[in-house]
């Protein structure tokens, strides 16, 4: 009898070690926590679902086969992006285990992924490339390896050099992302969008739209879909270098990549914030959800929205992030979530707010006011900036006219 290939992933929070993710062969992976972690009072949060009911931690994990189990595969690129670097790799694109193996050193948040049995690559991975050529291919991978679907990747602000992607893809404070294949101006769109956000009131990190030509270090092939490129701070990175935890929802909720445009409602998430946090977040929350429904954002699922962990054990509402006007693009375009009965952005009446409000167990004044607030301060702004923000005159149309049908703006409700 023959004994299956094991290897070890070594999951660190903060630099420390908190547990395993084992590849056991057949392709089943068992992650587990380590006992220091389990019996450390103050011991940092890695996720809310890791928790019990009770806020108690969950230490008994089922097999995954293929796939890591969701909360590590939400870690990991999605789309063409994950296909472009599994290529890189020579990985079928399926194989979590070993992506994540290839990215875990820079991954969102204050995770990171090392082998327990140093750089060594499986056998089992594949049979083509030697230990160099490995290294190599993760160094390149790791320059693209936040998740999500348009090419992004992280990169260095310097002062004096402007924005440079590292060669080795570690330590990049700023998200790139480039002009989309797909669709038109959605750096412009993007930087907008956010700009407008901050003028609402919103929590937006420091933004900026740059020429693409002026980013050093691009790597060979990348093709040049347009002039403009929107640029983000990073939210869980800190001056010192240091990273912050983040989850997004798909994790709290345990659900795949795939499903996230499923699974759970903004009334569920509203729930998770007011449970975990206070009601300054929840009104932000409010705030996001009434903005996006005002730009016409049919994108916003599980994704899109995360929880920070400024202390490391306690939630907060993240900063805002990837807030792009869909409907240009894709007409009669809907709420990626259900608010609270409905996904129409002409069903986010006061009626339907007021349905979340109940269901949700949050005062529905706060609900009320905040959202109200949203649409007189959006509106103010929105007729003093929309002839000076940079995004196309297209853009600035159809939400004109989508406005013109929201009865949370024209009273109608």
């Amino acid at each position: 009898m023959t004994m299956p290939d094991v290897s070890v992933l070594k999951i660190r929070l903060h630099g420390q070690e908190i547990g395993t993710i084992t590849y056991v062969g057949g392709e089943k992976t068992l992650f587990a926590f380590n006992d220091g972690y389990i019996e450390n009072p103050d011991k940092p949060t890695l996720g809310l679902r890791f928790k019990d009911q009770f806020g108690e931690l969950l230490t008994d994990f089922r097999p995954y086969k293929i796939k890591l189990m969701p909360f590590f595969s939400n870690l990991l690129p999605e789309g063409h992006l994950r296909k472009y670097l599994a290529a890189k790799a020579d990985i079928h694109a399926d194989r979590e285990f070993f992506l994540l193996w290839v990215l875990g050193q820079d991954l969102a948040g204050a995770i990171s992924v090392e082998p327990a049995d140093g750089k060594a690559w499986p056998e089992d991975a594949h049979q083509k490339l030697d230990e160099d050529a490995v290294q190599a291919v993760r160094e390149d991978a790791l320059r693209f390896s936040l998740a999500g679907v348009q090419l992004k990747f992280s990169a260095v602000n310097d002062a004096s050099a402007g924005l440079i992607i590292p060669d080795s893809g570690v330590g990049g404070d700023w998200i790139v992302k480039l002009p989309s294949r797909e669709f038109a101006h959605v750096p412009e769109n993007e930087f907008s969008m956010m700009t407008l956000a901050r003028m609402v009131g919103m929590d937006v990190p420091a933004i900026d739209l740059v020429d693409v030509s002026s980013i050093r270090n691009l790597p060979d092939g990348i093709e040049r879909l347009g002039p403009k490129a929107f640029i983000i701070e990073r939210f869980d990175r800190m001056e010192d270098g240091g990273a912050v935890h983040i989850e997004d929802f798909a994790q709290v909720f345990d659900v795949y990549p795939e499903d996230k445009y499923k699974k759970a409602s903004l009334r569920n998430l509203a729930s998770v914030i007011a449970a975990e946090s206070d009601h300054a977040d929840v009104a932000e929350f409010i705030r996001r959800v009434t903005f996006n429904v005002l730009i016409g954002n049919g994108d916003m699922h599980l994704k899109n929205w995360s929880l920070i962990y400024p202390d490391q054990r306690h939630a907060r509402l993240s900063p805002a992030y990837d807030f792009v006007s869909t409907i240009p693009y894709i007409s009669n375009d809907k709420s990626a979530l259900t608010f609270s009965r409905t996904k129409d952005f002409t069903g986010y009446t006061l009626d339907e707010l007021e349905h979340l409000a109940a269901k949700a167990a949050l005062p529905r004044k706060l609900v009320i006011g905040t959202a109200e607030e949203t649409v007189a301060l959006f509106m103010e702004q929105w007729g003093k900036e929309k002839g000076h923000l940079p995004m196309d005159s297209t853009v600035t149309e159809t939400i004109d006219k989508h406005l013109a049908t929201l009865p949370i703006v024209t009273g109608a409700n």
